[in-house]
């Protein structure tokens, strides 16, 4: 396996690549937003930013070329939580209203920002391993290049909006302490019925911290 940063010739790959995997991510899957191998717009203009940021990688398989993971990379500047929310009024979309509103409700009420004292926040926002390629420690050496990409970048504080369990294990695995936890079946509407009906062992949304040591002051 071949790790490295993602270039813009690959950003349609990359793109391909989600369409056909990250659908099976718990939040997802229980409100429906993207479904199997088609174009989700809104999603993927979320990626195509991160992917412009310049800090994302990925693992290709060394015979194929096939990409085998990827982790989507970007930069948390403070103030971006407050203008997502507010550009979320304007979305006419309920799937979208309700992954993106739980985790910037969550990543607000927390401030990390002020937490650490910096104004930039290094986001592992997306870990997505192909599924034919899993149990072969991709995702746990994304989550450590990454954290290296962090450091080169000057960054003091890597973030994760762990909405799996088996990214939470990752995580902790690797030094990452939980800021927050909050359950999934605890959000119910007005009915009374789960928003996010989300597949055990997935029962918990964790945001995941881990202060690194910056090698630069570019973050």
């Amino acid at each position: 396996m071949e790790y490295g940063p993602i270039p813009s010739s690959k950003f349609t790959d990359v793109i391909h690549h989600l369409r056909h995997n990250f659908p099976d991510e718990p939040l997802n899957a229980s409100v429906g937003l993207c479904v199997h191998g088609k174009p989700c717009e809104l999603l993927e203009h979320h990626d195509l930013q991160t992917l412009e940021d310049g800090l994302s990688i990925m693992a290709v398989e060394s015979a194929t070329g096939e990409i085998a993971g990827v982790a989507l990379n970007g930069i948390a500047r403070r103030g971006d939580v407050e203008k997502a929310l507010e550009e979320m009024k304007s979305i006419d979309n309920i799937k979208y209203q309700r992954i993106f509103g739980l985790l910037n409700n969550v990543n607000k009420s927390i401030d990390l920002f002020s937490k650490y004292n910096v104004d930039k926040i290094f986001e592992l926002r997306i870990l997505s391993v192909d599924s034919r390629f899993r149990g072969r420690g991709i995702a746990k050496e994304l989550f450590l290049r990454s954290e290296l990409i962090a450091e080169e970048h000057g960054f003091k504080l890597v973030k994760v909006d762990a909405t799996s369990l088996f990214t939470q294990r990752v995580a902790e695995c690797l030094g990452f302490i939980t800021e927050k936890c909050v359950t999934y079946g605890d959000f119910k509407d007005e009915n009374g019925r789960k928003i996010y009906d989300t597949k055990s062992p997935h029962d918990y949304y964790k945001v995941m911290t881990k202060v690194v040591s910056p090698k630069s002051n570019d973050g």
